[in-house]
């Protein structure tokens, strides 16, 4: 048995799972100022050393995090404007009413934009020399990622998506329409990278101040890109696509757990083999843009690195999809040989064959176990805390999950007393305290547990429902959701358990 490499996951740990736009604030949603310090002040008092979230990327489609226009650009969204605000770039806002317990991103996203948008406008007038300098900096640093989306961006707000359908000059990038393009759009391109600096800066705030906590965190790589993405836009010819630069096949997965006809996540897929012939150059920015980012990295839906499941772009659903061979250890070794030991967590949820397993162990790399999927009847079941190993993460549920509470709500009594009979339980009580104790008893090296299910919420706050277009990724709570007992109760159980 092959343990996981990286040192933060050899040693006992524990964490809580919460996306940054859940956090209270003022703003509509969540960010990188004063709630997420105050949260990793929360963190810090339950004797927890992991922080879990979400993409960091800019969301799309309904607002998922997970179908990005840039795979490498933080999401404007999660700007602090207070930030703003205090440096003398923005005046005294005048903020709408927002619901404290959901992100209504329709009303978000543009009181958001109009605010930066009038940072920009008096950083660019009235910006003192030495943060002029220091975003002239920051651009030369990220140019080779920074320029494109900016203009990519640009583009978008002018002419919409998808990039396909944007007059020929643009959707081929002709280089004398891209200078055109850079001296006519100059003021609308420095936004773009005035807000990514803005990120930047905030959030090597916040990881200096979790490190400064002795808290680590660990984000999340998207296996796959949107088709309307600076990505796709600027190498074609390293995904899948048609003569008219359309995916002529999409990703998705079949018929699972969390989705009876498969899901169509309509992505394009890579051609891996021009990726390989490339040397890997953009995955390897990719990976050493999130490391320098990141102290451990989710890489979601891994299996598709060993086969991904490739759907006909004009089929109507999943289920016409079929299995494609994907890189495999060659993509690992690449990776390996030019940023070193990968600090990367297996996404192994789903259909897992012995082939995903090989590939995962033999790069060292741990998987997730989630004790949600442990109830089958068979004690031998891999998700069940006892069969847990060290080189594990143990979870009580990911945000595709429903919370512990709406989970153990859901089931049917035959089902309920096979949980109650594991945990040890005469009736249910405080299930999901029960679960979490469970899970960070196991030997499992690493425990990460939902925010949702510290707190005993049900159904009603679940992060996400797989296949469900609309009205995902919107919870937000509030701190007088969050008892004073918490914090103390959680640090107790795992110091308990030798999770320091």
């Amino acid at each position: 048995m092959t343990h996981a490499r990286h040192p933060l996951l050899q040693r006992r740990s524990s964490g809580v799972l919460l996306h940054l736009t859940s956090l209270p604030g003022r703003h509509g949603s969540g960010d990188l100022g004063d709630g997420a310090l105050h949260f990793l002040d929360w963190l810090a008092a339950g004797s927890q050393s992991l922080w879990q979230i979400l993409p960091l990327t800019p969301p799309g489609p309904g607002h998922s995090p997970y179908r990005s226009p840039s795979a490498f650009a933080g999401s404007p969204w999660l700007v602090d404007l207070d930030d703003l605000v205090s440096r003398g770039w923005l005046p005294a806002l005048d903020i709408p009413r927002f619901d404290p317990f959901r992100c209504d991103f329709g009303q978000v996203i543009p009181f958001r934009r109009a605010a930066l948008g009038q940072a920009w406008q008096h950083f660019r007038q009235h910006g003192q020399p030495q943060d002029r300098e220091a975003l002239r900096h920051f651009s030369e640093q990220q140019a080779a990622w920074l320029v494109d989306y900016a203009r990519f961006m640009v583009l978008t707000e002018s002419l919409g998506a998808p990039w396909t359908r944007w007059p020929d000059q643009w959707a081929h990038r002709t280089p004398s329409a891209l200078t055109r393009l850079d001296a006519d759009a100059a003021d609308a391109l420095g936004f773009w990278h005035f807000v990514q600096w803005r990120f930047h800066e905030q959030w090597a705030r916040l990881r200096d101040a979790a490190h400064a906590r002795n808290i680590h965190l660990v984000g999340d790589m998207p296996l796959f890109v949107d088709h309307h993405s600076v990505d796709v836009w600027t190498h074609p010819g390293l995904f899948r696509l048609d003569h008219l630069h359309e995916p002529d096949v999409v990703a998705g997965v079949p018929p699972d757990y969390f989705s009876a006809t498969g899901q169509r996540w309509g992505n394009p897929l890579y051609r891996w083999d021009a990726m390989a012939s490339d040397g890997w150059g953009w995955w390897t920015r990719r990976v050493g843009h999130l490391m320098s980012q990141l102290d451990l990295v989710r890489i979601d839906h891994f299996r598709g690195l060993e086969a991904c499941w490739e759907i006909p772009a004009t089929a109507p659903s999943a289920a016409e999809g079929r299995w494609q061979p994907g890189p495999g250890s060659a993509f690992f070794e690449a990776l390996e040989q030019a940023l070193g030991s990968l600090p990367f967590i297996a996404e192994d949820l789903g259909v897992i064959t012995e082939a995903v397993t090989h590939l995962r162990q033999a790069h060292g790399l741990p998987g997730m176990r989630v004790m949600q999927f442990g109830f089958d009847g068979s004690p031998q079941n891999m998700h069940l805390p006892h069969n847990m190993t060290p080189g594990i993460v143990a979870c009580s549920g990911t945000h595709d999950n429903d919370t512990t509470v709406g989970w153990w709500q859901s089931l049917e009594p035959p089902a309920r007393q096979l949980v109650l009979d594991y945990l040890g339980l005469q009736a249910d009580g405080e299930i999901h305290w029960a679960v979490m104790q469970s899970l960070s008893q196991s030997v499992a090296n690493t425990f990460i547990v939902p925010f949702q299910d510290v707190l005993g919420l049900d159904s009603r706050h679940r992060m996400n429902r797989p296949g469900q277009a609309s009205g995902c990724w919107a919870w937000r709570f509030d701190w007088s959701m969050v008892d004073a007992s918490r914090a103390s109760r959680l640090g107790a159980m795992v110091r308990a358990h030798g999770r320091i």
